[in-house]
């Protein structure tokens, strides 16, 4: 009794502890779903069967990159209460402000094309069900756990995790299964490329990694912390640590997925002559042929809960950026009709999936500088974000992060067009 007794009064600090911090996790998890959407599955293998551990490094500065730019969302959101379309709209010229509007609903179309064809394979793999439909029971299912957000931001962002945490087991899974080349992996962390097709994948996987509307989104739910943040002196300081752990851990988990994917492509199936491997299909029939069953149901349920998360998410960001950028908004069942429809034309059509989700990753990544460089301008600014501005080195990373992926979308275009 009296062990006991002790090992409670050990842990009562730790619950202290976790009590405090728990009401600030959870919206960097809503992002990091977007950074392990069907997309990325599709980017991923595909890198991994084609190049093997070439593209590795990718993926490893995309993540880092990600953490860098989901951080000063967050922390615009806490500090001003207010998202970045809002302050988009109250700070830049209205043509801009309306011109990124636009750029970014179709960037929300792109993105709805890669969640509800992803959710629509998974069903397809595991049921056998046709993907115009799978991609309808994709479109209910959003709608149910975005009904959740309605009851509490708090049980929409716990689902999320949760299903979250279903795609890292089993990517883990598979990765213990698949093993590793550590001399490969350590390899494919010096930059290099392999011709135009591994840049098209690099920017693929950069626009899969890098997601736009979570950069608008990530603002939009820290700001629901904002008045409990400011609510006593020396808490949004308290607050803005806490949000950084969250976006680390969250993103870190996002970024572990992404490696893993990669890694069990270019282990299994790179350099194989297993046919279909640059396909979500063929990736799944792999995973049977060389490991077993459990394997590629494993990567069928991570799919599958990756596209159900991703596309509520995506309605969600949606929502926040047409109600910042132009003060109105519209019912959730007709915005999702609008952006579904690529999805589902796609799908009708009998359009490669897996072609048709690299090309959305791609037109994301060329979004990326439209919600980047407006965040870099917004978080340097003290009259707005007073002594939380950015440090002038933050400033100058973030500048060169979004250089980066402005020069990598130029050079593919003219890379692109030259060789066509």
């Amino acid at each position: 009794m009296v062990v006991l007794d002790s090992a409670a009064q050990l842990m009562l600090p730790l619950r202290r502890r976790a009590a405090r911090v728990a009401p600030w996790f959870g919206p960097a998890f809503v992002a990091a779903i977007a950074y392990a959407d069907p997309g990325n599955f599709a980017t991923n293998f595909t890198g991994g069967a084609t190049f093997g551990y070439l593209l590795v490094w990718v993926i490893v500065a995309a993540n880092l990159m990600a953490m860098l730019i989901q951080s000063l969302s967050a922390k615009l959101g806490l500090v001003t209460g207010r998202d970045l379309a809002e302050l988009c709209r109250e700070h830049l010229p209205r043509p801009v402000s309306r011109g990124l509007w636009v750029q970014a609903e179709l960037v929300a179309m792109a993105t709805d094309i890669a969640e509800i064809i992803g959710g629509a394979l998974a069903l397809y793999l595991l049921f056998g069900i046709p993907l115009p439909v799978g991609g309808l029971i994709t479109c209910v299912v959003a709608f149910a756990l975005l009904g959740l957000q309605q009851r509490g931001v708090r049980r929409f962002e716990t689902v999320i995790a949760g299903l979250l945490g279903v795609i890292l087991l089993g990517f883990l899974y598979n990765a213990w299964r698949a093993g590793a080349d550590p001399a490969g992996v350590a390899g494919g962390m010096v930059p290099s490329f392999a011709g135009v097709d591994s840049l098209l994948l690099a920017t693929g996987i950069l626009g899969a990694t890098v997601m736009p509307h979570v950069i608008y989104l990530h603002s939009a739910l820290t700001k629901t912390r904002s008045d409990a943040a400011t609510a006593a002196p020396g808490r949004l300081r308290q607050a803005l640590r806490y949000q950084r752990v969250d976006t680390l851990v969250a993103l870190g988990l996002a970024g572990l997925v992404n490696l893993a994917m990669l890694v069990i492509a270019a282990r299994l199936f790179f350099g194989s002559g297993i046919p279909g491997t640059d396909t979500l299909e063929g990736i799944h029939a792999g995973l049977g042929l060389t490991l077993d069953n459990y394997a590629a149901l494993a990567f069928a349920l991570a799919l599958l809960a990756s596209g159900f998360a991703s596309s509520s998410v995506g309605t969600y960001a949606g929502q926040v950026v047409m109600q910042g950028f132009i003060g109105r908004s519209i019912p959730l069942t007709l915005r999702r009709a609008l952006t579904m429809a690529p999805a589902l034309l796609v799908l009708v059509l009998g359009i490669d999936p897996t072609s048709a989700l690299v090309w959305s990753q791609v037109v994301l990544s060329f979004g990326v500088p439209f919600a980047l460089i407006p965040l870099v301008w917004l978080t340097r600014r003290r009259d707005i974000l007073g002594e939380h501005v950015n440090r002038p080195t933050t400033t100058v990373v973030a500048a060169v992060v979004a250089a980066l992926i402005v020069a990598l979308n130029v050079f593919l275009l003219i890379r692109t067009f030259a060789v066509s």
